[in-house]
C-alpha cells in the first residue's frame, strides 16, 4: 500500500475524481459549512485543505480540521443536534451562535467559544445557553508538503505516495494536554461558575488520548463528549461523519484528571540529564578552541628609545 497522509482533501477521498471532487478542489471550497464558501484553514489565501489524514496502519481516517465536524445541513449539523439534546429539554427552540468571545470578571478576554446553543422563548428572547467546543487533532510534522504535492496532481488518486522528509502524523499528547486543557480551564471554569452545561466534540482517536475520568449518569452531568469518527461508505465513495459515543461526566472531576501525570522513573530522567550535559560541555569545548583560533597572534612592542639632550 502506498504511503500516504492525505484521507481527504477538500472534503473528498483523494481518489475521488466526480465533478463535485474535481469542482471543489478546483475552488478551493470547504463542503462542511465553513463561514465562507472557500476553506480558510491555515491561510485564506494559499488554504490548507486537509480535512483528515491517515495514521501510519491505520485506516480510520483522524479529523485535524474542526471544520469538518460542521457535516450536515446549515444550523443542524449532527453535533449541533446532539449538543441541544444535551443542554435543553426536547422541544425546545434554539439556535447557534458561532465564535462568542467571552470574558472573565476583569473584562480580560478568556478565548472565543466556538458555538454557543441559545434557546428562545415566543419572543425570541434568549432563556438558557449551552456552551460546546470544538477539537481537532494537531499534527507533527509537515501536511502542506504532501498536499501541495498531490494538488499538482491529484489525478494521481490512490496511487499518491509521500516518502518526503518530516511525515505527517497526528500530535495527540499535544492536542489534549496542550491545546484542549488550556481551553477547558479559561472558558470552562467561568461557564461553569454560571453553570452553563458543556459540550466538546472530538475524533475517537483523539478521546482515546484524553485521560479517563469518572463518567456519571446524564441526569447528574455538567459536560458530554461527543465522540466522533469517519465512516467510509462505498457507493458514493465518501467519509461520513459519525457519533461513536456520549460520554457524561462532571466539569471539577474532568479537569483533575487532566492535571494530572504520572511520574516516570527518575533514573530516565537523570539519564536525560547527563546525555544534555556531556553535550553541552562538548559544545563549550568546540566553542573555546575555535575563539582560541581566531584571536590574533601577540606581537612584541618596541619602545621608542628617548634622544639624549646636548647642553
Amino acid at each position: 500500500m502506498a504511503k500516504n497522509p492525505l484521507a481527504e482533501v477538500f472534503g473528498y477521498k483523494i481518489d475521488d475524481i466526480s465533478s463535485d471532487a474535481k469542482r471543489h478542489r478546483a475552488g478551493t471550497l470547504c463542503p462542511f459549512n465553513n463561514r465562507v464558501p472557500q476553506c480558510t484553514k491555515d491561510k485564506k489565501a494559499d488554504p490548507l485543505g486537509v480535512c483528515s489524514v491517515y495514521e501510519e496502519g491505520i485506516r480510520t481516517p483522524t479529523i485535524c480540521c474542526p471544520v469538518r465536524f460542521r457535516e450536515g445541513a446549515k444550523d443542524q449539523w449532527l453535533v449541533l443536534n446532539e449538543a441541544a439534546d444535551f443542554f435543553f429539554p426536547s422541544g425546545t427552540r434554539w439556535m447557534p451562535l458561532g465564535e462568542v468571545m467571552l470574558h472573565n470578571k476583569s473584562g480580560v478576554s478568556a478565548g472565543n467559544i466556538d458555538m454557543v446553543l441559545v434557546a428562545l422563548d415566543a419572543q425570541d428572547k434568549i432563556v438558557k445557553f449551552g456552551a460546546m467546543e470544538i477539537q481537532a487533532v494537531y499534527n507533527s510534522g509537515n501536511v502542506r508538503a504532501p498536499f501541495v504535492a498531490y494538488m499538482k496532481k491529484p489525478s494521481v488518486g490512490a496511487k499518491f505516495e509521500w516518502n518526503g522528509p518530516n511525515y505527517p502524523s497526528p500530535d495527540f499528547l499535544s492536542s489534549t494536554r496542550k491545546r484542549l486543557m488550556p481551553q477547558l480551564l479559561s472558558k470552562g471554569e467561568i461557564l461553569q461558575a454560571w453553570k452553563t452545561k458543556q459540550a466538546i466534540v472530538v475524533d475517537e482517536r483523539f478521546y482515546e488520548h484524553v485521560p479517563d475520568f469518572k463518567e456519571v449518569p446524564l441526569a447528574d452531568a455538567e459536560v458530554v463528549w461527543l465522540v466522533c469518527t469517519l465512516n467510509y461508505d462505498t457507493k458514493d465513495n465518501l467519509y461520513h461523519l459519525v457519533l461513536k459515543k456520549r460520554v457524561y461526566t462532571r466539569f471539577k472531576e474532568m479537569l483533575t484528571e487532566f492535571a494530572k501525570s504520572e511520574a516516570g522513573d527518575e533514573k530516565d530522567f537523570i539519564k536525560q540529564l547527563q546525555k544534555k550535559l556531556e553535550r553541552e560541555k562538548k559544545k563549550k569545548a568546540k566553542t573555546s578552541k575555535k575563539t582560541s583560533l581566531e584571536l590574533p597572534a601577540k606581537t612584541s612592542v618596541v619602545k621608542p628609545t628617548k634622544r639624549s639632550s646636548k647642553s
